[in-house]
C-alpha cells in the first residue's frame, strides 16, 4: 500500500491536480476540474493501492513551488524526486531518458528518442510511451514532435502543448 497525498493547484493551462508519495512527485494530470479530478484519484487509489489525502503535510509544498516558478518563467527544470512506480518497462525507459535529455526550449522527434534508448524503429511505441506518461510537464512529453516539425499528440490537448512550447521559446506566443 503506497498512500498518495493530492493537491489541485491553478495554472497557466488550467487547474493541474498533483500527487506525491512518500518517494515523491507521481502524477500530474491536466484540466484537474471535479471530474477529471475525482476519476484520476480513483484511478491513483486502485494503482498505488493506497487511499487518497488532500494535502495537509508539506509534501507537495516544493512541487507547488516549482510550477509556480515554471509557469513564471523563473524555473527550467523541476529537480524534484519522482516516484516512477506507475510505469515500467520501455515505457518508463523513454521516460526517463526524456527526462534526462531534453531540456527546456528544445525538442526531439519520436524517431530520435527511440534511437537515443536503442530500439530505432520504435517511434510510434515511443508515441504510446508519451501517452501513458503519469507525470506530463515535469517528464516533459510537451516536447516531443514530428520529425517534420509537427506537433504530434498531447494528451493535455495540443492547444496546451503549444502554450508549453510558446512558454518554453520554442514556438512563438499566440496573438489572441
Amino acid at each position: 500500500m503506497n498512500s498518495f497525498e493530492w493537491t489541485v493547484v491553478g495554472s497557466d493551462i488550467g487547474p493541474l491536480l498533483l500527487a506525491a508519495t512518500n518517494d515523491g512527485l507521481v502524477s500530474v494530470v491536466f484540466h484537474a476540474g471535479a471530474r477529471v479530478r475525482d476519476r484520476a484519484l480513483g484511478q491513483l487509489a486502485a494503482r498505488l493501492g493506497g487511499e487518497p489525502a488532500e494535502s495537509a503535510s508539506d509534501r507537495l509544498a516544493e512541487p507547488i513551488r516549482r510550477f509556480e516558478e515554471y509557469f513564471a518563467g523563473t524555473r527550467r527544470d523541476f529537480g524534484l524526486p519522482l516516484d516512477w512506480s506507475l510505469t515500467s518497462g520501455f515505457n518508463r525507459q523513454v521516460l526517463r531518458e526524456l527526462a534526462s535529455g531534453v531540456p527546456y526550449g528544445t525538442v526531439v522527434g519520436y524517431g530520435e528518442l527511440a534511437e537515443r534508448v536503442g530500439q530505432p524503429g520504435a517511434a510510434q511505441a515511443v508515441g504510446a510511451a508519451m501517452g501513458s506518461n503519469p507525470l506530463p510537464l515535469v517528464v516533459p512529453c510537451h516536447r516531443v514532435v514530428e520529425s517534420d516539425g509537427g506537433l504530434g499528440g498531447f494528451g493535455g490537448g495540443l492547444e496546451t502543448k503549444r502554450q508549453l512550447l510558446a512558454l518554453e521559446g520554442v514556438l512563438p506566443q499566440p496573438l489572441f
